[in-house]
Parts: structure tokens; C-alpha cells; sequence
């Protein structure tokens, strides 16, 4: 019997507009958003730091 992972890979999410990385292992604490949040915690109402777009805007990166 072989047991699932107890965790996903944390994973990085760009913004097609400007290319800031929001990496979840390391979170963004200067904006109140704790290392290990995954994007989907990240709150629909955050922006990019860089640019000011929505999480819509943003795309997940493939490893």
C-alpha cells in the first residue's frame, strides 16, 4: 500500500503583465502574506506590488 504525499509542491504564479514572481514557499511577508500561502489563500482583493493588477492576471509557471 503506498501512501499519497502529505503535501503539493508549493508552486509559482506570474504576472503577465510585468513578470513579478509570487513564489508560495516564500510568501510575501512585507504585504501581510505569510510564507507557505498557497495562491488560492492569497486574498481576491490583493494586487501586484509591482504593477497593481489582480490575481487575475497572474499565471501559473510549469517547473
Amino acid at each position: 500500500m503506498s501512501e499519497a504525499p502529505a503535501t503539493t509542491e508549493f508552486r509559482t504564479w506570474m504576472c503577465v503583465v510585468c513578470g513579478f514572481v509570487y513564489d508560495e514557499a516564500q510568501g510575501i511577508p512585507e504585504e501581510g502574506i505569510p510564507a507557505g500561502t498557497r495562491w488560492a489563500d492569497v486574498p481576491d482583493t490583493w494586487t501586484c506590488p509591482d504593477c497593481g493588477v489582480t490575481k487575475d492576471d497572474f499565471e501559473m509557471m510549469q517547473l
